[in-house]
């Protein structure tokens, strides 16, 4: 919360300052900068390839953040529990991705108030470095990570990279930490869907054989079975229970 206040502050100190800085006359003795110059010689090379690297990081920055999140599993089943009831297009995509960060953020708060208050706000005032607040930001999502991170799968990466498992799981590289994870949250995440598709295509295949029996066979049994979805779906409060469960899974 306090980088998104920041920004809206300066954003705001840019709307204002901005028309008063346009419409200043030009000094004589104004400074000119040497943009080219400050890129010449070595240590010009080590200026630019940070800056290279700090957009790369950047571009790639929020799918990092949401696969180190309960981003993944939380979309998926969302995203198949549109597809078992069978309406493609509705929940729109937007209010589907919409939705899971909303939920990923209400997940993952804990995390973030720690990392808030144990690395962020020290780091505002200045009472630790760049890289004290890399190191505690990332142990606390580490634990975030462990907690639903299976042994199974984070032996898999071990072995794949070499590595012996330290005796604390904080020490778990993020390399190995992150696929693990995610790969746990896949698992996680087609198994509630294999759950979930269950009762519609019960519901699709009593449509089906009644519609054969009745000798309606030119008739799509998908027509005829959608209102009985909805209809089962709206009855047991679906949304209600899938959000519950989808979170509780997490706690």
């Amino acid at each position: 919360m306090k980088i998104i206040v920041v920004l809206i502050v300066v954003s705001m100190l840019f709307v204002v300052v901005a028309p008063h800085a346009l419409a200043a006359p030009k000094e004589k003795s104004q400074t000119k900068l040497d943009i080219i110059g400050s890129f010449s010689g070595a240590e010009g090379g080590r200026n630019l390839i940070s800056i290279v690297i700090l957009m790369t990081i950047l571009a790639f920055a929020p799918a990092i953040l949401l696969l180190m999140s309960s981003f993944t599993r939380i979309v998926i089943v969302l995203s198949m529990i549109r597809q078992a009831v069978g309406i493609a297009q509705l929940p729109p995509n937007q209010i589907i991705i919409g939705l899971s960060l909303f939920l990923t953020f209400f997940v993952m708060a804990p995390t973030y108030e720690k990392i808030n208050a144990n690395a962020l706000s020290p780091y505002m005032e200045n009472k630790i470095g760049y890289e004290e607040l890399l190191s505690k930001s990332s142990k606390e999502i580490s634990v975030f990570m462990l907690k639903h991170t299976k042994d199974k799968d984070l032996a898999l990466f071990m072995n794949i990279a070499g590595l012996q498992r330290p005796k604390g799981d904080t020490d778990i590289p993020l390399r190995v930490l992150v696929p693990a994870f995610a790969i746990g949250e896949l698992k996680r995440a087609f198994q509630i869907g294999f759950i979930l598709y269950i009762p519609f295509l019960v519901i699709d295949m009593v449509v089906a054989s009644v519609l054969l029996s009745a000798g309606m066979m030119m008739l799509p049994p998908i027509f005829v079975s959608l209102p009985f979805k909805l209809m089962l779906f709206v009855l047991v409060d679906g949304w209600n229970l899938l959000v519950g469960s989808l979170i509780k899974g997490f706690y």
